[in-house]
């Protein structure tokens, strides 16, 4: 591979190819990913292999080896991996998006040379530590506090759910600073922890037999750690805006591993119904099966829009701190569209789609969790509408389409949907309708980033038949928004409700 003279690094389409031919030799020919795919972990040389490519060195500034942080680039290091292996991916995407980005932008520079030289030349891994047991989502009343002793802080607290638990070399450690004897301060403060020290190891009381993503231990944490002072990030204003700036940037790099777990879906899809044949004719030329492989392509090209827009717009060089609405549409979007893919694939597969380890099974439980951490996607959905809501109540806007007419997240899309969307919004709505609109607004951002992506010159086909999925998702969420129900659980259900007493 030939260097480039202004970087001193490898192009990165060889950069990229490298690691495809890497994973490629190691998931097929050293091992075999469908023996030791329901195993804890990857297998050590597996892993070490695949780290002696550097496919972190692309969330490392130019001055300390890296690639130089491009976001372009880690999209691609994120959808090369997860082709192959998804809980690979978010290995990568939780080192990348949250623990290297944050060190690089509010990382003290008195430590971070030592910590990007343990990554580049000992492939060390870092994660983020915010979960905790009796709060989950809650995040701003965490407990876990930390008091200033001279020249280092104390933090005390439990946390779990943590990928990488056990695992990582550093942590991005959350607490809340303590005040007085009882009370906790309403910011919250970050820390990196060298797990490597003696002051700062991490105690695991106890490793989750978690359903999905085998590879990537979690579990819960005993936090009980003395980091200097130079560990703590330094936020542009307060520890709350800079927790909103990496995790909305996190949700922008989403698409990235839904890119290529999407793409093997619609590879494996398009092969098992071309090659299988029932009653002389192949599963393809069956109209429904049409319709389910339109549907994995129209997921297609969604990520691909989703990741050119985030490859635009989600640099470290930029606040995301504002963007709730965008982050939180491209996250829960894109990973229900991962969903949808996993389960249509292994339908598709028949009786072999329910073997351990089909692709299309090892999809199901390996995507389901990302409609949940960083967020679950019915309480993104819900925050997605309020921001909505609360911009249309401040423009005195009641007409949704001539709020997406206006909106720079959906102008150019609007009229796409202009019969489905020109309807008044109540303001006043039930949360199962709020969920409703927030999954149609989300859309229509998503079909906005498609819009801009064809006029780049993406392949128009694609585009077109993603647009009439999307109008038809969008025509179906209308239907439930608009549709009048109040029904509610029984909770005291058991009396007159046996069947047997009956027949």
């Amino acid at each position: 591979m030939t260097i480039t003279e202004s970087t001193g690094q490898v192009p990165f389409s060889a950069f990229l190819n490298s690691l495809k031919e890497t994973l490629k030799s190691v998931f097929y020919e050293r091992d075999n990913i469908e023996k030791f795919i329901q195993q804890r972990g990857f297998p050590a040389l597996v892993l070490r292999d695949i780290m002696s490519r550097n496919p972190l060195s692309v969330a490392i500034p130019e001055a300390y080896g890296g690639r130089g942080v491009k976001v372009k680039e880690c999209l691609g290091v994120l959808e090369t991996a997860s082709y192959e292996s998804l809980p690979l991916s978010l290995v990568f995407g939780i080192n990348m998006a949250l623990f290297l980005e944050p060190v690089v932008k509010y990382g003290q520079d008195s430590i971070k040379g030592d910590i990007f030289k343990r990554f580049m030349e000992k492939q060390n891994m870092g994660g983020l530590m915010i979960t905790e047991p009796d709060y989950g989502s809650d995040a701003l009343n965490m407990h876990t506090f930390n008091v200033k002793e001279g020249a280092k802080y104390h933090i005390q607290g439990t946390k779990h759910w943590q990928g990488l638990t056990g695992m990582a070399d550093y942590w991005l450690m959350t607490s809340r600073p303590k005040i007085g004897d009882d009370r906790l301060g309403r910011d919250i403060d970050f820390f990196v922890c060298d797990a490597h020290q003696p002051e700062q190891r991490i105690e695991v009381e106890e490793y989750y037999n978690n359903i999905g993503l085998y590879p990537i231990p979690y579990g819960k944490n005993k936090i009980d750690i003395k980091v200097p002072e130079e560990n703590k990030l330094k936020p542009e204003t307060t520890g709350l805006k800079l927790m909103m700036d990496l995790l909305h940037r996190s949700r922008f790099q989403f698409p990235g591993m839904g890119m290529g777990f999407i793409h093997r879906m619609l590879d494996d899809a398009i092969g098992q119904v071309t090659s299988r044949f029932v009653g002389g004719k192949s599963l393809m030329s069956l109209d429904q099966v049409k319709h389910q492989i339109s549907r994995i392509q129209s997921a297609f090209t969604i990520s691909s829009a989703m990741c050119s827009r985030s490859a635009e717009h989600s640099g470290i060089e930029h606040d995301l701190s504002p963007d709730a609405v965008e982050a939180g549409s491209m996250k829960a979007y894109i990973t229900d569209l991962m969903q949808e893919a996993a389960q249509t694939l292994t339908q598709l597969m028949g009786a072999n789609g329910y073997k351990a380890e089909s692709v299309g099974s090892r999809g199901i439980m390996d995507s389901r969790p990302f409609q949940i951490f960083e967020g679950s996607n019915d309480m993104l959905y819900t925050q997605i509408s309020e921001g909505v809501l609360k911009m249309m109540r401040k423009q005195k806007v009641m007409n949704l389409l001539d709020f997406f007419q206006s909106y720079n997240l959906t102008d150019r899309a609007a009229d796409y949907f202009k019969s489905l969307v020109n309807f008044k919004v109540d303001f006043d709505l039930p949360q199962r309708k709020v969920v409703d609109l927030g999954k149609i607004i989300s859309k229509v951002i998503a079909a906005n980033h498609v819009v801009t992506l064809g006029a780049k010159g993406f392949r128009g086909d694609l585009i077109q038949e993603s647009i009439e999925t999307i109008r038809h998702d969008i025509a179906m969420l209308v239907s439930s928004y608009k549709f009048q129900t109040q029904t509610a659980p029984v909770v005291e259900y058991q009396e007159n409700s046996s069947w047997l007493k009956f027949s």
